[in-house]
C-alpha cells in the first residue's frame, strides 16, 4: 500500500456515507456541498498568499475532503468513483505533457503553453466558440480576465496601450453621462465597462486583477484598522476633513 493515509480517507468517506454512518453525509449532494467546495478553496488560497505552510496542509485536507467526498457520492449513485477521477486525470496530464510522456520537442514555456492550448482545444471538440469552458461559477473579475486572454489569442487586441488607455477615459465619459441622465441601468452598463477595459489594461501589463485587488482590498483593511486604533473619538463625529487626516495618519503608519 503506497498511500495507506489516502486511501485510509476514502474508506472514511465511505463508512460516514454508509448506512451506519453519520446522518448529515449521507443527506449531502452535489449541490449541497458547493458553498463547502468554494469556501475549502478560498482558505487554501490564503494559507498560500499568507506564507502559512503548517495552515496550508490543514487547509488542502479540507479540499481533498471535498473531493473524495464528492466522489463517494457519485460512486453511490453509481455514476463514477475517485479511481474513475484518479484515472481521467491521469490520462489528461500524460496526453497534454507530451514533451515530457513522448517525444515532442519545447524550446520554451511558452512552446509548453502553445502546446496545451492545442491538445486541450482538440480534447473539447465540442466547444463551438473559443469562449465556451468559462466557468460560470467563478467571479467576475476572474471571468474578465480569462475571456481577455483567450480573445487576443486570435488577434483581437488593441493597437497600442495608449489605444487601451483612451478606451477606459470614452468609458469613464459615458458612465458621467449616464449619471447625468439618472439612468441606473445604463450606470451599471457603462460601469462594467469601466471593469472590463481595466482588466486588460491590467492584462497588458502582465498584472493579475484579481491579486491587484486582492491587495487593494487588504492594504485598505490594514490602514482601516489602523485608524481605529488611533482615532480619539468614535467614528460617527468625525467630519469628512478629520476622516482625512486621520486616514492620512493611517497611511504612514503602516
Amino acid at each position: 500500500m503506497k498511500y495507506p493515509n489516502l486511501e485510509k480517507l476514502i474508506d472514511i468517506i465511505a463508512v460516514l456515507r454508509s448506512e451506519n454512518g453519520c446522518k448529515w453525509d449521507r443527506e449531502q449532494t452535489h449541490k449541497s456541498l458547493r458553498p463547502n467546495m468554494l469556501e475549502e478553496a478560498y482558505e487554501a488560497v490564503d494559507a498560500i498568499d499568507d506564507g502559512d505552510i503548517t495552515n496550508l496542509r490543514e487547509e488542502l485536507g479540507d479540499v481533498l475532503l471535498q473531493v473524495v467526498l464528492h466522489a463517494q457520492i457519485a460512486k453511490d449513485n453509481k455514476e463514477f468513483d475517485i479511481e474513475d477521477v484518479a484515472k481521467e486525470l491521469s490520462e489528461k496530464l500524460i496526453h497534454r505533457h507530451p514533451h515530457v510522456f513522448g517525444d515532442a520537442k519545447v524550446n520554451s514555456t511558452q512552446d509548453i503553453i502553445n502546446a496545451w492550448d492545442r491538445l486541450k482545444k482538440e480534447e473539447k471538440k465540442d466547444r463551438k466558440s473559443i469562449l465556451d469552458g468559462i466557468s460560470k461559477s467563478q467571479s467576475a473579475l476572474m471571468a474578465a480576465q480569462k475571456i481577455s486572454k483567450k480573445v487576443i489569442k486570435v488577434g483581437f487586441e488593441w493597437d497600442c496601450v495608449e489605444s487601451l488607455k483612451d478606451c477606459i477615459k470614452s468609458e469613464y465619459k459615458e458612465f458621467e453621462e449616464a449619471v447625468e441622465e439618472g439612468n441606473i441601468d445604463r450606470m451599471e452598463d457603462e460601469m462594467g465597462d469601466i471593469f472590463f477595459a481595466t482588466v486588460n489594461l491590467a492584462r497588458w501589463y502582465k498584472i493579475d486583477s484579481e491579486q491587484a485587488l486582492l491587495r487593494a482590498n487588504k492594504k485598505f483593511m490594514k490602514r482601516f484598522r489602523k485608524m481605529e486604533e488611533i482615532k480619539e473619538k468614535p467614528f460617527e463625529e468625525y467630519t469628512y476633513e478629520e476622516f482625512n487626516n486621520l486616514w492620512q495618519k493611517a497611511k504612514l503608519l503602516v
